[in-house]
């Protein structure tokens, strides 16, 4: 597979990208302003923070520039770190998360999105959130992904979260569910969806003409011909031939277990997993502190580093930028291939 963020690429033509601070209490905070402060090294195109700008200040010495509009990031970005305000976080401490700061990261959150919808910003960034603070206010989405697509009026089965990293990209069709679920909601209707809008957004966001899809089996040995279950012959083998006559290029199911060493990786553009760990156990594997959290089938560019809050190390100066550098290097690349892209 040929590499997924390409080095020493800046974005040309695009507005500053928003992203969103996540929950404050978080290493949202600080690997945002480390990402700003390794932006010559790493090339990366303008962008500014939505959330509290003294939950940054609480975690890091460099220079906060407050502003009002998305217009203001690019002469302020040589400047020290642009920040929009969202909210007021209170009093904030970090690796203590609370019930404000959860307000004001789903305000950051709102706000950010809202802002690459209407184009003022050229993409979305999501900070990392606490799902349990969130919950505990009253969202009501299994993730931050759930959300954007629905503010972006895509239906959740159309949203897809696929993770990235330099050498491997993975689709989980399933995501955020028990595993003793994962059998009864796979079917054939689910596997199309998730396969055309994968195809669909390596062609808009990466520019891939015609993307190789790889299916993982979903038992062992991928079921061994029906005598391990039969999910692969009720599921995907039907979903795997309606794809190929569509014309997406689609093989499989493989045994999970032989699909991620070198040479097989070098066979596809993208792994489809059935359920969650399948597709994250690979990707942090082998891309822990640069994995890339990005949303297909949107018709907005958004990504994420592929990491939670570590509330246990926020506010020790601990937290890699190496994810959070990555997303936003990523974001900026598909959305600078957007503006070329015939595919819509």
């Amino acid at each position: 597979m040929a590499s997924v963020s390409p080095p020493g690429q800046r974005a040309l033509d695009v507005p500053p990208l928003a992203v969103s601070m996540g929950d404050p209490a978080g290493i949202g905070p600080e690997i945002i302003a480390k990402a700003w402060a390794a932006r010559a090294p790493h090339m990366l195109s303008p962008f500014f923070a939505v959330g509290d700008p003294d939950a940054v200040r609480q975690v890091w010495e460099g220079t906060v520039v407050a502003i009002s509009d998305p217009s203001e990031a690019i002469s302020a970005f040589e400047q020290g770190l642009p920040v929009i305000s969202a909210a007021d976080a209170g009093e904030v401490v970090p690796g203590a998360p609370d019930i404000r700061g959860a307000h004001c990261a789903l305000q950051s959150l709102e706000l950010a999105a809202g802002l690459a919808r209407s184009g003022s910003a050229g993409a979305v960034v999501t900070g990392p959130v606490s799902k349990k603070q969130l919950y505990d206010i009253g969202f009501t989405y299994p993730g931050q992904t759930e959300f954007v697509a629905e503010r972006c009026g895509v239906a959740r089965e159309n949203a897809v979260m696929m993770l990235a990293g330099p050498t491997l990209r993975v689709v989980p069709v399933t995501t955020h569910i028990p595993l003793r679920s994962v059998a009864s909601t796979i079917s054939i209707e689910l596997i199309v969806a998730k396969a055309r809008a994968t195809a669909r957004g390596l062609q808009r966001n990466f520019g891939i003409a015609a993307p190789r899809l790889a299916f993982a089996g979903f038992n062992p040995h991928a079921g061994e011909g029906g005598a391990i279950g039969s999910e692969e012959i009720d599921c995907l083998v039907p979903a795997i031939e309606q794809l190929k006559a569509e014309g997406i290029d689609a093989v499989g199911p493989f045994a999970a277990d032989t699909m991620f060493h070198p040479r097989a990786r070098a066979l596809y553009d993208v792994a489809l997993c059935l359920y969650h760990d399948q597709a994250l156990i690979p990707i942090k594997t082998l891309h822990f502190d640069e994995g890339v959290n990005m949303t297909l089938g949107l018709p907005i560019v958004r990504t994420s580093p592929d990491h939670g809050t570590a509330f246990g190390i926020a506010g020790r100066n601990e937290a890699e930028p190496g994810a959070m550098i990555a997303a936003i290097r990523m974001a900026a690349t598909a959305a600078a291939t957007r503006r070329t892209s015939t595919v819509q």
